[in-house]
This record gives structure tokens, sequence and C-alpha cells, in this order.
């Protein structure tokens, strides 16, 4: 399943689809936590996912099991750092913040990828890149000028963790999906397993019984199949043909989506200056993009 390698217009269309997917799942999980603690939340979407990719994954399990130690190790990292440490904590510090201010933080990961894509993959940004960068986050820092909290600084620093284990996955989800050591839905099935069955076993041993309400199931089934097994077999497809920064990149496009579902579903507005912000940030992803695509 999405075994080829797609080609770069391809590639942007699936990243920028699997992250206005993304921008949704701050509005729901902020649902959801009324009758689910995080990590059970977390935990719930994520193996639930892997469950259903699961029967996918069976005529290739000879193929699988080939594959080196080294591997398997690398895979198991990426889905600690993605689920258990990076979602995981986001799906605690929204506890504590609003729905746009986690997604703003978030979309600070692509400069930690930045730098460390630079060292680790040896993906280095061209000049127009950098100025595309610089205008994201321009753009990011104006949309929210006029809605950024200050005063939650519990949720903030435990979405800030969350942000280092993202990026840090980001970086190894790139270097695999580059090698094209192993298929798509391998790549996304197996950290599932491994980072939400850890998210799961944690909110076992530290969260009260959930409350599965009729709109809790819901939340939980939706993010399971469309906001997690569907989108994450886009954003590793689109892996192959974009490095690790452009693909990143594209999650400033997120919190400017979660801030228009926020203002349609929760009455939330939007001032002149943040849609100023949000045409900076379009601009700055596009520049990105375009400058990526001539080399």
């Amino acid at each position: 399943m999405l075994t080829n390698k797609p080609s770069r217009l391809v590639a942007i269309a699936e990243a920028l689809l699997a992250n206005l997917i993304w921008a949704s799942s701050f509005v729901l999980v902020k649902i959801g936590l009324n009758d689910v603690g995080p990590l059970m939340l977390g935990g719930l979407r994520y193996f639930t996912a892997f469950v259903l990719l699961l029967p996918l994954m069976l005529p290739n399990v000879a193929v699988y099991r080939a594959l080196s130690r080294r591997l398997w190790v690398r895979l198991i990292l990426l889905g600690i750092a993605a689920y258990t440490v990076g979602n995981g904590a986001l799906f605690w510090g929204l506890q504590y913040v609003s729905a746009t201010t986690g997604s703003f933080e978030m979309s600070l990961t692509p400069l930690l990828v930045l730098f460390v894509g630079i060292f680790w993959l040896k993906e280095i940004p061209s000049r127009e890149q950098f100025v595309g960068i610089a205008i994201v986050v321009v753009g990011s820092a104006l949309f929210f000028s006029t809605g950024l909290s200050v005063d939650e600084p519990l949720g903030l620093s435990i979405v800030a963790i969350g942000i280092l284990g993202i990026a840090l996955s980001g970086i190894l989800g790139r270097e695999v999906a580059r090698d094209r050591r192993v298929d798509t839905l391998f790549l996304t099935a197996i950290p599932l397993a491994f980072g939400g069955g850890l998210v799961f076993l944690f909110g076992l041993l530290f969260e009260n019984a959930p409350r599965l309400t009729l709109t809790a199931v819901f939340v939980i089934v939706w993010l399971a199949v469309v906001n997690t097994a569907l989108a994450y077999m886009l954003y590793n497809h689109s892996l192959q043909a974009l490095t690790a920064l452009e693909v990143n990149i594209m999650m400033n496009i997120t919190p400017l989506a979660t801030a228009a579902l926020a203002w349609i579903l929760l009455g939330e507005r939007l001032d002149a200056i943040q849609i100023v912000g949000m045409v900076i940030v379009i601009i700055g992803v596009g520049l990105v993009q375009w400058r990526g695509r001539r080399k």
C-alpha cells in the first residue's frame, strides 16, 4: 500500500491534506477530554488505529520478519517520540491551554526540524527556504499576537516537551522513508503499536476509567480512523519525496485551520491582524515548497 514514491506535487498535496486533517484534532481532543483522560484518549486513538491497519499488514508478514533489528529499533523509537512523548504530552497539555495556543506551539516544530535535519540528515535548506521559514514565523506570531495566552506556564511547558518528541519523530520518519526500507503501511502501523500502546498503558495505570459516552466514542473512532490511520499514511508517504523540513513547515497551516474551526464551532472571532498573519504564513509556506521544487 502506497509503495511507490510519489511525485513532488502529489507529496505536497498529501502533506497538506494530512495537516488540514490534523487541524481538527485540537478541537476534537478538547471535546474528548470532557469524558476521557488525556493519556487514555491518546492511547485509545493510536492503538485503535494500529488495530485497524493490522489486517492490511498480514499478507506481508514474512517480509516484515526479515527486517533488520536496527530498523525495528528505529521504528520503536519513532513511535515513542511521536506518540508517547510527542502527542502524549500534547494531549496532557491541552488540559491547561486552549486548542489554538497548543496548535500555535506546534507550529514551532519546523524550527527544531530545520536545525536537527541539517546535522542529522545533511539536508541543507536553500537561502530562499530560510527566508520562507522566517516569513512563516513572523506570520504565525502576528496571527496569534492578540490571542496567545502567557498565564498557563504548566500547559505551555508540557506542550513544549511534546514539540521535542514530534520534531525527533519527523527526523526519524524522514530517515526511514527516504531510504525506502519499508513500505508506508509498516512505517505507519509499527510506531502506532508501540508508541500508542505505551500511552494506553500509562492511561490505565494513572487515570480513572473513561466515561464512554456517545460523544467520546465518536471522537475516539474519528481520531483513530481519519486523523491517525489515514492522515499518518499520507504524511509518511509524502516523506519519500519531501525533506523533513518541507513536510513539517506545513504544520504552520494547522493552527490557522484550527483557529478557523474554533471560530465556526466555538464562536471565536478572527481579527483583521490575524487574517493578515494567515496570508503571511501561506506565503512563507509557498516559498519553502516552491524553492524546493526548483531544486
